[in-house]
């Protein structure tokens, strides 16, 4: 089949930030490295310096720099500037939380889906808290109607849904109505063997180690609690993240709490090779930085629910705490670091969520929808 259109082309939201799912872009652009990148927005300053090497397509919101720096300013116009934001392309792959599979493509799509659009159908959760409680509840609220009639109308659109973890593959099932839904694990991708970078403000705390959180700075991920429990618990707290929530949390960290944001990978390397214990106690799709920490032998203690099924072997490579409270969290920080952990057994957990099994999976995927020559 001749044809003027690439052969794959990739999809995400938008490229405005550090994150589990723009590591997956990533390593769908190691898959596929001549494929252009569609997206709403792409900050280069935002988010990973690989992008620098991609072609990255962007939709007409992209020239609004205040867009570009908070996406969540963007939301009442994503649903127009997402449904006309073309990707030619033999076969799509399209990285979603709720806009990218809403674009329009030529040909077969696959949709590796971090989950159904959570200001649609996880409301409060994605708000942390009532509707009523602040601007952007109102707008969503007032929007969610017509959100939802949008969505359901892009994901009919789609071919293939694949989703990152159990619990986001039966969300699709209830909220689409699909019986036929795939399973792909992400991939961690910190690699042990690179460089290490202090993080200047935790130097210090290098020989002693501390407690580390690497997360977006928003409301569901919880990063109040884990400073409250660590301070409970008399620890030192790494924080790596930006959002939203930066100014409350540093409002309720003491000094023994260091916030740090924009790592290089030799920086994170860094982080999570000085770390004692990674705190996971955010409600997360899939929940991957507990794998980053298996790599270098470091255990998770991690709330029971969602991602962090799939991600955690409790006595291996983390144990489960009941819920975001801070007694059941800081009892958890108590247990993890009086036991006694087998780093080799949480490095080869680890190895069974590579990069290269993911890409293995995806491709696999793509041949069953390339078009018949």
């Amino acid at each position: 089949m001749t044809t003027d259109r690439p052969d794959v082309v990739i999809a995400h939201d938008y490229l405005t930030q550090r994150g589990g799912a723009e590591r997956v872009v990533l390593a769908l652009h190691r898959m596929y490295p001549d494929a252009p990148i569609y997206t709403t927005l792409y900050d280069p300053e935002g988010t990973f310096p690989e992008f620098r090497d991609a072609q990255i397509v962007t939709s007409q919101l992209n020239r609004v720099g205040a867009l570009r720096r908070d996406h969540r300013r963007a939301l009442p116009l994503l649903p127009l500037a997402s449904a006309v934001l073309r990707a030619p392309g033999v076969v799509a792959v399209i990285s979603s939380s709720g806009w990218a599979h809403g674009f329009r493509f030529d040909g077969p799509s696959l949709v590796y889906c971090h989950t159904p659009a959570r200001w649609v159908y996880l409301t409060e959760e994605y708000l942390g808290g009532p509707w009523w409680r602040s601007p952007k509840g109102l707008v969503v609220t007032a929007m969610k109607p017509f959100l939802k009639v949008w969505d359901r109308a892009a994901q009919r659109r789609r071919t293939r849904y694949v989703g990152n973890s159990t619990m986001v593959r039966e969300r699709i099932r209830q909220v689409y109505g699909m019986d036929d839904v795939g399973l792909i694990f992400p991939p961690h991708s910190v690699d042990t063997a690179g460089a290490l970078e202090p993080i200047p403000a935790a130097a210090p705390w290098a020989e002693g180690g501390y407690l580390l959180v690497v997360s977006r700075l928003m409301p569901y991920k919880n990063v109040d609690v884990a400073i409250r429990a660590a301070q409970a618990t008399g620890q030192r707290l790494l924080v790596v993240g930006r959002g939203p929530e930066k100014e409350r949390l540093h409002q309720i960290a003491g000094e023994e709490t260091v916030f740090a944001q924009d790592l290089s990978d030799a920086q994170l390397r860094w982080a999570y090779a000085h770390a004692k214990a990674l705190l996971a106690i955010s409600f997360e799709d899939f929940g991957i930085t507990p794998l980053e920490a298996s790599a270098w032998g470091i255990p998770t203690v991690a709330v029971q629910d969602g991602g962090y099924l799939d991600s955690i072997d409790e006595g291996v490579n983390g144990l489960y705490v009941t819920g975001p409270e801070v007694d059941a969290v800081a009892d958890g920080i108590t247990r993890a670091l009086a036991a006694a952990w087998d780093p080799e057994a949480m490095k080869a957990h680890a190895e069974g969520f590579s990069e290269a099994r993911f890409a293995e999976q995806i491709a696999a995927e793509v041949e069953r929808l390339r078009p018949t020559p």
